[in-house]
């Protein structure tokens, strides 16, 4: 029997010349039709307060508050007093807050099985985000907490980077497996370009890719893995957003599929009936430094790439533009809430957008799956 990763490469590589004898026609599963709107000012904040760039949005399970990880205003939250951890009810009140002083530049977000929620620090060695947080001894480390806020475990040493089994270099994302192992992409943009699993209590068990310098376009390698998730079928999902596809692992850390039609995807978000959302902000986005169209994805719109992670391809069924004036990076980390209503965060405009459907999907259900 073939290998699914070969079927799918062949199916990339097809599509990859057709994107090329075409050059602007978009990809046939980024036609589909819009099903949502956009709307804005959802979230009730204390006067002074706004959000920043947003790292991540979870729906509670108790399905009526939201989680957000929010860079405390701005781009980062090193020598500000402001909570990056922020609860919500779903008319947008805030109903608590937490981890002032904690993080320098907050990047991944989760929430596992248990209840406990899952923060990366996502700026790299070099990276002037980073740059303060070393300073004051925080950053590149992954931080498990409760909801309350208080830190039960932490991976990576604090302001120490690295590339072996125990340093991170701007760990950029985390994800938890159903038997509680923990999945880290690493790093953020100049970092390590690779995924990393430890067991449940923090023990390394494997790494894929890797390297400070060694981002790559071959199989199983990664330029810049920009965030990771695991369906429902244990399988980790890897946002290789520099190379613009999402790579596809088992537990092992066995490559199963590369996937090129979520155009650059920054961020993942997965449902309970295995919905994949992908926020793709940066295709078409010129790079500097020599011309590069694969890191650039030209022909490509930036927005909201929906697919059915039950089909064997997940091809995608939706397709939410960009839907402004493009001001440079785009959506980046989104979550969906059990009313399958998604809530976006903007790079450039520093602004939460929430996609509210006016018609019914034909996939799934937009519930979470927990």
């Amino acid at each position: 029997m073939r290998h699914p990763y070969l079927r799918c490469l062949k199916a990339a590589v097809g599509f990859g010349l057709l994107t090329a004898a075409f050059g602007s026609v978009l990809n046939a599963q980024t036609s589909t039709a819009n099903p949502y709107r956009a709307t804005f000012g959802w979230e009730k904040l204390p006067e002074g307060r706004s959000l920043g760039v947003i790292s991540g949005v979870i729906p509670d399970p108790d399905g009526v508050h939201l989680w957000i990880l929010d860079r405390c205003g701005g781009n980062g939250c090193a020598g500000t007093d402001l909570d990056p951890i922020l609860k919500f009810d779903l008319d947008g009140n805030l109903v608590d807050s937490f981890g002032a002083g904690m993080f320098a530049f907050p990047h991944g977000f989760a929430l596992d099985r248990d209840g406990f929620l899952w923060v990366t620090e996502g700026g790299s060695h070099g990276d002037a985000r980073a740059t303060l947080g070393e300073s004051m001894g925080i950053g590149h480390q992954v931080l498990k907490l409760t909801k309350q806020g208080e830190v039960v475990m932490r991976l990576g040493e604090a302001a120490v980077w690295g590339d072996d089994e125990n340093h991170f270099n701007g760990p950029s994302g985390v994800a938890i497996a159903a038997n509680g192992d923990i999945w880290v992409s690493d790093g953020h943009r100049g970092g390590n370009n690779r995924i990393v699993k430890f067991t449940r209590d923090g023990m390394f068990v494997l790494a894929v890719g890797g390297g400070v310098g060694s981002e790559s376009r071959e199989p199983s390698r990664f330029s810049d893995a920009h965030d990771i998730k695991i369906d429902s079928q244990d399988r980790v999902l890897v946002a290789d957003r520099g190379n613009s596809r999402i790579q596809v692992f088992d537990q092992d850390g066995e490559l199963l599929y590369i996937w090129t039609h979520y155009g650059k995807p920054s961020g993942l978000f997965i449902d309970r009936n295995d919905i994949l959302y992908a926020g793709d902000g940066l295709s078409g986005q010129l790079r500097t430094g020599p011309p590069d169209p694969w890191r650039s994805n030209f022909g490509w719109e930036k927005g909201i790439r929906i697919g059915d992670l039950k089909t064997e391809q997940a091809w995608v069924t939706h397709f939410i533009p960009q839907h402004d004036v493009d001001v440079g990076a785009g959506i980046e980390f989104l979550g969906v809430d059990f009313a399958g209503n998604i809530y976006a965060g903007e790079i450039n405009r520093e602004r939460l957008v929430r996609y509210v459907p006016f018609r019914p999907l034909n996939v799934g259900t937009g519930r979470s799956r927990w």
